[in-house]
C-alpha cells in the first residue's frame, strides 16, 4: 500500500485513551496511549505513518513549550514533513473532567483531608472562570505553532465528546445545578477551540456536537461514567473504544 505520509496526533488523555486496551507499543509511562485510539485507528485506515505524542494530563502548554514526565513538548515531534496533525487540548488547562469527578462526590468528601482540598481547587468558580477567560488564547497559540511547524499539513482540532446529557436530563449522582456548570464548560471549551481553529486556518473535527446523544448516561455511550480508575478498563469520564472509533469515522470523513 502505497503511505499517505507522517501524521503526528497530539493532545490529551482524550485523544491517547487510557485504559483502553491494548496499550500502544512503547508507549511512555503515565501517558495512557492505548493501540486502538482514535490516532491509531485513522493512521491504520488511511495509510498514515503514526507518530502519536498523545499524553493523559496534557495542558496547551505541553504541547507548546514545557517536558512532561520527561517527555519534551508534543510540538517537538514536528519536522515540517508532515501531512496530517491532529490535537484535542484544552480540557486540562480549565479542570474540566476534575470538576466532574469532584461535582459527582457527596459534598462531605470536600471536607476529608488532602483529598478535600483537592476538590475544593476543583470546584473553585474563581480559578474555573479565570481558565476558561484565558484558553482561547493558548488554543490559538496552539494552532499558529501547528501551522507554522507543519506547513504542508491538514491541521485538525478536534473537539471533546460529550460528557454530560442535555439539559432537564438528570445526571446521577451530580446535582443539576453541577451539570450545568459542567455544560457551561464543555460549551465555552468548545467555542474557544471552534474560534481557534478559524482564526489560525486549521481544521475541526466536532466530536462533541456529533456525541449529544452518546454521552454516559445514553444507551449507546461513546463514553464511560463516573467512578474509580480501574485497570485494563477506560478511564471514568473518558472515551471509551466506541467512542474512539467514532471520532476515528468522523475524522477520516472530514479528510474524504
Amino acid at each position: 500500500m502505497t503511505r499517505a505520509g507522517r501524521y503526528v496526533a497530539l493532545g490529551s488523555s482524550m485523544a491517547a485513551g487510557p485504559g483502553i486496551r491494548p496499550k500502544a507499543a512503547g508507549a511512555p509511562f503515565g501517558s495512557g496511549r492505548s493501540a486502538v485510539n482514535y490516532p491509531h485507528l485513522v493512521a491504520e485506515r488511511l495509510g498514515y505513518d503514526l507518530v502519536d505524542v498523545t499524553f493523559s494530563g496534557a495542558r496547551t502548554a505541553h504541547v507548546l513549550t514545557e517536558s512532561q514526565r520527561g517527555q519534551p513538548a508534543q510540538v517537538d515531534s514536528l519536522d515540517g514533513t508532515e501531512r496530517l496533525v491532529t490535537v484535542t487540548i484544552g480540557g486540562n488547562d480549565v479542570g474540566y473532567v476534575p470538576y466532574l469527578f469532584a461535582a459527582g462526590l457527596p459534598r462531605f468528601a470536600t471536607s476529608l483531608p488532602l483529598l478535600g482540598r483537592v476538590l475544593r481547587d476543583a470546584l473553585d468558580p474563581v480559578a474555573r472562570d479565570g481558565a476558561l477567560a484565558s484558553v482561547g488564547a493558548s488554543l490559538r497559540a496552539v494552532g499558529a505553532e501547528l501551522r507554522r511547524r507543519a506547513p504542508h499539513a491538514t491541521v485538525m482540532f478536534v473537539d471533546y465528546l460529550t460528557l454530560l446529557p442535555p439539559p432537564g436530563t438528570a445526571a446521577p449522582p451530580m446535582s443539576d445545578a453541577h451539570a450545568e456548570v459542567g455544560r457551561h464548560i464543555a460549551d465555552t471549551l468548545k467555542l474557544h477551540t471552534e474560534t481557534a481553529a478559524a482564526d489560525t486556518g486549521c481544521g475541526l473535527v466536532r466530536a462533541g456536537d456529533a456525541s449529544l446523544d452518546h454521552h454516559p448516561w445514553s444507551a449507546e455511550a461513546w463514553t464511560t461514567g463516573f467512578g474509580l480508575p480501574v485497570p485494563r478498563r477506560p478511564a471514568p469520564l473518558h472515551p471509551n473504544a466506541a467512542g474512539m472509533r467514532a471520532v476515528a469515522d468522523l475524522i477520516v470523513g472530514a479528510l474524504s
